[in-house]
């Protein structure tokens, strides 16, 4: 199944072909903690439907240096600190935006800003101190995470040992189109991943090249407690601007649209808009974090 979240009212829906079939439930977290919804018999065009972002969730559990293949990538330019391997903080649910919503530029932030392509997976339902074995049993699907990140902010959070403001700052969360269920994807780990920027490819790589598996990753983290509805990322891919050795010219700019794609999940499309056309007024002053 294909889970939506859609319209000003956020109603929950099932994609069926080219018509969304509308669940008798209030959120997509409620879907999760209930374990399912009925239809109500009301059947919305696909098309013509505006999608949300498919979960707001009660924690967005950030993990990264999953994919051993963004630390070599860092080599290129000697970024400041290492990527170690199970990093994990909090994200700010608040940032979260939903496909075709705009990511605003802070230009009063940052003049380096990044993408970095994820597969999430969404839990469904309470759980802890589980293990990698029993790890399926908690996985609910899979959505798209477009992890923007301000990259002069992180190299100067990350003196302190922590990063989160970089990647937390309002519309930086772009996660959809939906979740897809898990028997749509009976191998979380055979899936070829792409980020493109106006129509270039950026990042390109595999959920296969990941150097632990979700199961490990969702166990390892198990400890902190999952809600039903939760979303764990799972960490980047190579490809990410700030690891080239020409970054200034592929950082994002206002005008630029993002597409995060992954196969049999979708693509998540997302522009990026100056502050002054997201608020109607000029950016504030300059502020160094």
């Amino acid at each position: 199944m294909r889970l939506v979240t859609l319209g000003e009212e956020r109603r929950v829906g099932v994609v069926d072909g080219r018509e969304i079939a509308v669940l008798n439930i209030p959120t997509m977290r409620d879907y999760f903690e209930r374990g399912g919804a009925e239809e109500t018999g009301e059947r919305v065009s696909l098309e013509e439907a505006r999608l949300r972002a498919p979960i707001i969730p009660k924690k967005l559990i950030h993990t990264a240096g999953n994919f051993r293949e963004h630390e070599e990538e860092s080599k290129q330019v000697g970024w400041s600190h290492e990527i170690a391997p199970w990093i994990v903080f909090f994200q700010n649910v608040d940032a979260i935006v939903g496909p075709d919503e705009p990511v605003v530029y802070p230009e009063h932030l940052t003049e380096e800003l990044d993408y970095e392509l994820e597969l999430a997976v969404v839990i469904k339902r309470a759980g802890k101190w589980f293990s990698p074995e029993e790890a399926p049993d908690y996985i609910g699907g899979y959505v798209i995470f477009n992890d923007i990140t301000a990259r002069d902010i992180q190299r100067r959070e990350m003196r302190s040992g922590v990063f989160s403001l970089c990647k937390a700052i309002d519309t930086f969360c772009p996660l959809g189109p939906w979740i897809v269920t898990p028997d749509e994807i009976p191998d979380p780990h055979d899936l070829a991943m792409e980020l493109r920027v106006n129509g270039d490819a950026r990042q390109t790589s595999h959920s296969g090249r990941m150097s632990v598996t979700i199961p490990e990753i969702l166990s390892h983290y198990s400890a902190l407690g999952y809600s039903a509805g939760d979303v764990v990322s799972t960490g980047t891919v190579s490809g990410v601007a700030g690891f080239s050795p020409d970054a200034a010219s592929l950082y994002l700019r206002p005008g630029d649209v993002m597409e995060a794609e992954i196969e049999r999940i979708g693509v998540l499309r997302n522009p990026i808009v100056s502050w002054e056309d997201a608020h109607g007024k000029p950016a504030p002053p300059r502020v160094r974090w």
